[in-house]
């Protein structure tokens, strides 16, 4: 009983996280009242945005007020742009949104990294203090808050995007503003992808909140099917591999060889894909137990032909946020505009500055706005430099919005040069149309090494530490042991293995085992359901791992 008390409260000792009893014993508890009322609209829609306000604080604890004011401010303002008649009130409206939101993110998220930067850049020693905290001590009268450390809320990346869609959905007319702010924080808060995602449209999940629920025979089995996928993905193969091989060897890499430093680096590569998929199939599959749909997030990443196509299947509905509310926004593939030549220009000057010192900063700097300058005359120029800087900045600000730290946004960069640079190989490849199996082979792995091997700035704890991976890689690869490193981790490299083949498979095969899944009977699904339990549990790590994308 008073685990059950704890598991209702907020308790560090007692999260709730997908792979662990605790969560399926509260969402036992929430969907059996949730089969009593979800009939009913708007009883329906309290209710779940009561639970998510619950399932947030037992995550986050008094940080739920972030996303409290995040709900009332968008929801207000969303009826306001739609209100108003003129177009410039309702940009902005738009913009107060958008200021409000990133302010928000920016503040609790990135408030480290800008101060760190400035303090190297101008050679000053300025810290950090949380002055929300300090004047929320102050108004309440009590010290309940730390003052001298910013802590970032779980899941504020991914609420905040959706409360930004919201605004600009209304803006464009794509959606009328909801009417009851409690079917607004029921969309906003929904907590199967509140705090990892996937990031949901307004445009694509307003419209679900209040149609008639009817969770079928087959939908059951399809839910069914993706929590058992995505506790899989998570707890056999991204956990085991982890606490039993990849953590050991990133926590000291100058301990290990380049050759098992780069098998860590392919392991953290299926890691990530099973902890961050495995996340929102569980996601998609709550949701679709209790009538509702969201977006696919995932789409075999690792098949990809080149570094655009794996942002096409990688977290897809970030990259098609940031298509269409930044990218598209700045230019996309047809013009340059004020933001991104202003990006381009300071950014040349604060990298070529944090380099070298102001002089020739400036001098660099001249010499980029002359060249945007000469874009103006040039229209093929212009072509080549606007589609292109476009996709850079959108990149690297994808990867910013990763983590606040400059190895995030070199790994965008480098993924977005992966992308620049093929727009151009594809024009003189000699296997572009190659229908060739080997042909497509190549292509595959070419991409899937690229990615890999960006991702130590990803997994790097820091520059220094990325700097010992390469050391390793380059000076001290050792060969001779390789067979001996494969030979002691060889479990861990047969769940790899097993882990890629089942990537790999063709869709068909995929279809088919969830086909032959949904259509079984009860029996057998329970006894799938008991099975795949046991193997999960039977590698269930000692330290507990949390969902990676939970610190974004």
């Amino acid at each position: 009983m008073n685990r059950f008390i704890d598991i209702f409260s907020f308790s560090e000792d007692f999260p709730l996280i997908f792979t662990q009893a605790n969560f399926w014993i509260f969402f036992a508890a929430i969907y059996f009242i949730y089969a009593v009322v979800y009939s009913k609209k708007s009883l329906r829609s309290a209710y779940l945005f009561a639970i998510s306000l619950l399932f947030y604080y037992k995550t986050s604890g008094l940080f739920i007020g972030i996303l409290i004011f995040s709900t009332i401010n968008d929801f207000f303002l969303g009826k306001a742009i739609y209100r108003s008649k003129s177009v410039i009130i309702q940009k902005l409206l738009v913009a107060i949104s958008v200021i409000i939101n990133l302010g928000t993110l920016c503040y609790f998220k990135y408030a480290y990294f800008f101060t760190d930067s400035y303090n190297y850049l101008f050679h000053t020693d300025h810290e950090v203090i949380n002055y929300l905290a300090k004047w929320t001590n102050v108004w309440a009268g009590s010290d309940y808050f730390t003052v001298d450390k910013i802590i970032l809320p779980v899941g504020i990346s991914f609420y905040t995007f959706q409360t930004i869609s919201y605004s600009v959905d209304i803006y464009r007319k794509q959606i009328a503003p909801l009417k009851s702010i409690i079917d607004f924080g029921f969309f906003v808060s929904f907590f199967p992808q509140l705090v990892a995602g996937p990031i949901v449209r307004a445009a694509d999940f307003v419209p679900q909140i209040r149609k008639e629920i009817s969770i079928t025979k087959e939908d059951f089995g399809k839910a069914t099917f993706m929590i058992l996928k995505g506790l899989i993905k998570k707890m056999l193969f991204a956990d085991y591999i982890a606490a039993n091989f990849m953590d050991r060897v990133f926590d000291v890499p100058e301990m290990f060889s380049g050759f098992t430093n780069i098998m860590a680096m392919f392991g953290y590569s299926l890691q990530i894909y099973g902890d961050f998929s495995g996340y929102t199939d569980i996601a998609i599959g709550l949701a679709l137990l209790m009538g509702y749909k969201l977006p696919v997030n995932f789409n075999s990443p690792y098949k990809a032909i080149h570094c655009g196509d794996f942002w096409k299947r990688w977290h897809i509905s970030l990259s098609s946020w940031l298509k269409d509310y930044l990218y598209i926004p700045i230019g996309g593939n047809r013009k340059g505009s004020i933001f991104s030549y202003a990006f381009v220009l300071v950014f040349t000057f604060l990298g070529v500055f944090a380099a070298t010192d102001y002089s020739i900063a400036l001098i660099a700097t001249s010499g980029v706005g002359f060249f945007l300058i000469a874009t103006l005359f040039s229209s093929a120029l212009a072509k080549h430099f606007n589609t292109n800087v476009n996709i850079m900045i959108t990149m690297l600000i994808g990867g910013l919005w990763h983590g606040a730290s400059w190895k995030f946004v070199i790994w965008g960069g480098l993924n977005g040069i992966g992308i620049v640079t093929y727009k151009y190989w594809r024009k003189i490849s000699p296997y572009e149309n190659s229908k060739a199996w080997y042909a497509l082979l190549w292509r595959i792995a070419l991409t899937f090494v690229f990615i890999t091997f960006t991702r130590i700035y990803f997994r790097g704890n820091s520059m220094d530490h990325i700097a010992r991976f390469y050391q390793q890689v380059t000076t001290n690869m050792d060969w001779g042991n390789a067979l001996a490193v494969l030979w002691e981790y060889r479990i861990v490299f047969i769940v790899m293995v097993l882990g890629y083949i089942t990537h790999w498979l063709p869709y068909k095969t995929k279809d088919w085992v969830e086909a032959l899944f949904v259509k079984s009977n009860m029996v057998i699904k329970a006894a799938v359901v008991i099975v795949v339990a046991i193997i999960c549990y039977q590698t269930y790590a000692a330290d507990f791992q949390p969902f990676i994308y939970f610190q974004f």
